[in-house]
């Protein structure tokens, strides 16, 4: 069987601060609902300045800089401890304001976003020195007076951008009608393209990709652009590949919640191994939504608001090299629509059924990525240390399955857990963090296997009151090409071979 290989990742983190107050919805509604919040009066007492944002050992671990098991000997909880940290990563980068606002402009095509006259010209400096973005900078244009950005909000029902709480630029509505197009949506719509024409760009650069040789690319991040006709339709996977230089690629966008991304992963794996593409992209921007999201019981903890990033990934899939992680799209788990909502249900239906198809034990996999979410955000909200229960419910099966005995649970579960280190962006923390320590843990570490998993809560919708996930095996490379042609060479003569003796029977037979 032809499979394809995991070639490498990008992953980029973007710091908004002001974002946090204009569009995470958890601060847009306590706007609405309590005005005269404290939590809000107090918001930017509680911020996180760019260097906090660099010098945080959760954030270098997203992007390469600090290894997953170096993260783990750090005592918990991470923040306010003295780490120091750089902006630029192994897998990517970290992101000031300041250089976001210039690429929202950037990969703006129908002149919706605005900078103020004297900030477009420090945004114009600031790009100038990106090795990514530096060519681009001249896109940055002349500002509009402060006067016309204030009535384009006031009057016009434009998207505020902020710096350092001051009104600086905004994104005017696409339409005046179609709520679809409205500015809220479009600002959405553009960060959710900025940040993964970031994260692709990384993906090029760091991997030293031709993006012409790229030929499909599928987004799948948890927003959803269109306009009134096909609410959703997409697609940011081409829009961004536009930008990227995949002047040969096309594309489409794949959605299910927090599950998207391995979605596209399983997808994208099958169809190189089918012939069908080459070389698959997967890509993903952050969620404004989410910023600030847990924010009030941060601040309740006396905790800065740590949900002040944006994040962001990209992944390429290739055919077999002999080398890279084999993507096994033929060891796959996911949840029917009969598994069942319960905790063992789903484990099950996205584990055990992997395991028994490889006839495997929980032990033989090396590495369980399921909801890599950092437990600095997630314990003060009160939702525990997601990846380490996920990791006791692997165990628990394991003790069903007779794998382990019982009373091996707890170093079953000290040996293979990982801790979280990706931000709470929804689809960014689902499995997918941990594909960039694959392509070295898999190719001169010392793991041979790893499972990728992702879960989504499809009830947010409102359609169905059912989960999703799905979940695929990443094995160590046995650098046999030859032989795998080999025996798609003979198994495609002994086929050719077996028509010719029918056809030669049936010859004789009618003689």
């Amino acid at each position: 069987m032809n499979y394809s290989t995991l070639r490498g990742a990008s992953y980029v983190l973007v710091h908004t601060p002001d974002m946090i107050e204009h569009n995470g919805t958890t601060q847009t509604t306590e706007k609405i609902t309590t005005p005269d919040s404290p939590y809000l009066a107090n918001l930017y007492d509680n911020l996180r300045n760019f260097e906090e944002v660099v010098n945080y050992a959760p954030n270098q671990t997203f992007i390469g800089n600090l290894s997953y098991e170096e993260l783990k000997a750090l005592p918990q909880p991470w923040v306010g401890k003295p780490f120091v940290g750089t902006r630029d990563g192994k897998f990517g980068e970290i992101v000031p304001e300041i250089e976001f606002y210039g690429l929202l402009q950037i990969v703006d095509v129908f002149e919706l976003v605005h900078l103020e006259e004297s900030f477009a010209e420090k945004v114009r400096e600031a790009l100038g020195e990106h090795l990514l973005f530096a060519e681009d900078s001249h896109k940055i244009k002349v500002g509009k007076s402060s006067v016309w950005v204030e009535k384009e909000v006031a009057e016009n029902h434009a998207e505020g951008l902020y710096f350092e709480r001051h009104l600086v630029g905004c994104v005017s509505p696409a339409h005046q009608i179609d709520v679809n197009l409205n500015a809220h949506v479009m600002l959405e719509n553009l960060v959710v393209k900025a940040s993964g024409v970031l994260a692709l760009r990384q993906l090029i650069a760091k991997q030293n990709i031709d993006p012409k040789e790229i030929d499909y690319v599928i987004e799948c991040s948890e927003e959803a652009c269109g306009d009134m006709n096909q609410r959703g339709g997409g697609n940011f996977a081409k829009s961004i590949a536009e930008l990227c230089g995949c002047i040969h690629a096309t594309g489409s966008d794949i959605r299910s919640f927090c599950a998207g991304p391995t979605h596209a992963l399983i997808t994208a794996a099958a169809l190189v191994a089918s012939g069908t593409h080459k070389n698959v992209v997967l890509v993903a921007g952050g969620a404004t939504a989410k910023l600030g999201m847990n924010g009030k019981s941060h601040v309740g903890k006396e905790m800065p608001i740590l949900e002040d990033v944006l994040g962001g990934f990209a992944a390429l899939i290739t055919g077999n090299d002999g080398k890279h992680p084999v993507l096994r799209h033929d060891m796959t788990g996911k949840h029917e629509v009969g598994s069942g909502s319960s905790p063992q249900a789903v484990t099950t239906a996205l584990i055990a059924s992997v395991l028994d198809k490889g006839q495997l034990t929980i032990n033989d996999i090396d590495v369980y990525s399921v909801e890599m979410q950092n437990p600095d955000i997630t314990k003060p909200a009160g939702a525990g240390d997601v990846p380490l229960a996920n990791l006791k419910m692997i165990g628990a099966i394991g003790v069903l399955r007779k794998d382990i005995e019982k009373k091996e649970l707890m170093n079953f579960v000290n040996e293979k857990s990982l801790v979280g280190w990706a931000p709470t962006q929804g689809h960014i923390p689902s499995g997918i963090p941990y594909l960039g320590f694959a392509t070295e843990d898999l190719v001169s570490g010392n793991k041979k296997r790893a499972m990728i998993v992702g879960k989504g809560s499809l009830f947010l919708g409102r359609m169905t009151n059912l989960f999703d996930g799905v979940s695929i095996l990443i094995e160590r490379n046995n650098g046999n090409i030859s032989e795998e042609n080999q025996q798609d060479v003979e198994e495609l003569v002994k086929k050719e071979v077996a028509q010719a003796l029918r056809s030669f029977a049936a010859n004789l037979t009618l003689e």
